[in-house]
C-alpha cells in the first residue's frame, strides 16, 4: 500500500492509499486496520502534504561509512541521533527556503520509517512489526554550523528543513532499500541500507529503551556520501528504489 495525506481545494484533509491517478480515502487511522470510505478524489484534484503528523520526527546522523568518511568523523559506537521539530515539516513540491542568516545549506537523502504502534524496550528482531511503511525524507543541513556539536540541533531545526513524503510504502524492507538523491536530474547520492553502521531495526530497538514511540513518529535512518550545498532555484529529489514516488522540492534563496 502507499499511504498519502491530501487536501482538497475546499481545505478538507484526509488519509487515503494511492491507487494510480486517484486517492481512495480512508475512514479514520492509519495505524489500525484501514478501511477505505468509498470516496474516491483524483490525483491531481488535490495536494499531496506530508504523509503523516509525527509527534516527533528522530534522525541518525553518520550512519553510513561513506558519508562517515567524507565528514572526517569517528564512527559512532551508537547511533548517533538529533530531534527535529515538527515546525522543520514541509511535503513534496513544497520550497525549501534557505534562511537570510546563514551560509551553507545541504540536502541529505535519507530513507526514514514511520511507526505503527506505541512501542517501548523493543528488541531488533520485534521492530519490523511495528513498523507501518518508509518514506523518502530530505534531513536538510546548515552545514557550517553543524560541525559545532552545541548546533547540531539548530542547523537542522529551520523552517521547511524537513522534507518528506509524498507516499508511505508498507511493502518496502527497511534493511534493504537503496536510497538515490538527485539535483536537477543528476544523481548525486546512493546508498543500501545494508551497508549503514545500525540498520534501521536496531535504530528503533535502541530508541525505544529511552522513550515511548508512538504511531506516526517517524525515524530518519542516515545519508550516504555526496552530500553538497544547494542553491536558488535547485531541484532536489529523494526516492527509495521500488517506490515509484519521490520526494521534490525546489530550493529558494531568502537571501536574495
Amino acid at each position: 500500500m502507499k499511504i498519502v495525506r491530501v487536501e482538497t481545494a475546499s481545505g478538507e484533509k484526509h488519509y487515503g492509499l494511492l491507487e494510480g491517478q486517484e486517492v481512495a480515502v480512508i475512514q479514520d487511522s492509519i495505524y489500525e486496520s484501514i478501511e477505505k470510505t468509498g470516496e474516491r478524489l483524483a490525483l491531481d484534484s488535490v495536494k499531496l502534504l506530508a504523509p503523516c503528523e509525527p509527534g516527533k520526527i528522530f534522525c541518525v546522523g553518520l550512519n553510513f561509512p561513506d558519508h562517515i568518511e567524507e565528514l572526517g568523523y569517528e564512527t559512532p559506537v551508537k547511533p548517533a541521533n538529533f530531534l527535529k521539530p515538527n515546525s522543520s515539516i514541509t511535503c513534496t513540491e513544497g520550497a525549501i527556503e534557505i534562511p537570510k542568516h546563514v551560509n551553507n545549506v545541504d540536502y541529505e537523502g535519507e530513507l526514514a520509517i514511520v511507526i505503527k504502534d506505541k512501542i517501548k524496550y523493543v528488541t531488533p528482531e520485534e521492530a519490523k512489526k511495528h513498523i507501518l511503511g518508509v518514506t523518502p525524507l530530505n534531513d536538510v543541513t546548515e552545514r557550517d554550523l553543524s560541525f559545532t556539536p552545541s548546533l547540531v540541533t539548530y542547523c537542522k531545526a529551520f523552517d521547511t528543513f524537513t522534507p518528506f513524503g509524498p507516499v508511505i510504502d508498507t511493502e518496502i524492507d527497511p534493511d534493504s532499500a537503496i536510497v538515490r538523491t538527485y539535483v536537477n536530474g543528476e544523481k548525486v547520492q546512493e546508498g543500501n541500507t545494508e551497508d549503514m553502521v545500525f540498520k534501521p531495526s536496531e535504530i528503533i530497538s535502541f530508541l525505544s529503551q529511552g522513550m515511548t514511540l508512538y504511531p506516526g513518529d517517524v525515524i530518519s535512518t542516515g545519508t550516504p556520501s555526496g552530500v553538497q550545498s544547494m542553491k536558488d532555484g535547485d531541484r532536489v529529489e529523494v526516492e527509495i528504489d521500488g517506490v515509484d514516488q519521490r520526494l521534490v522540492n525546489i530550493v529558494v534563496d531568502t537571501r536574495k
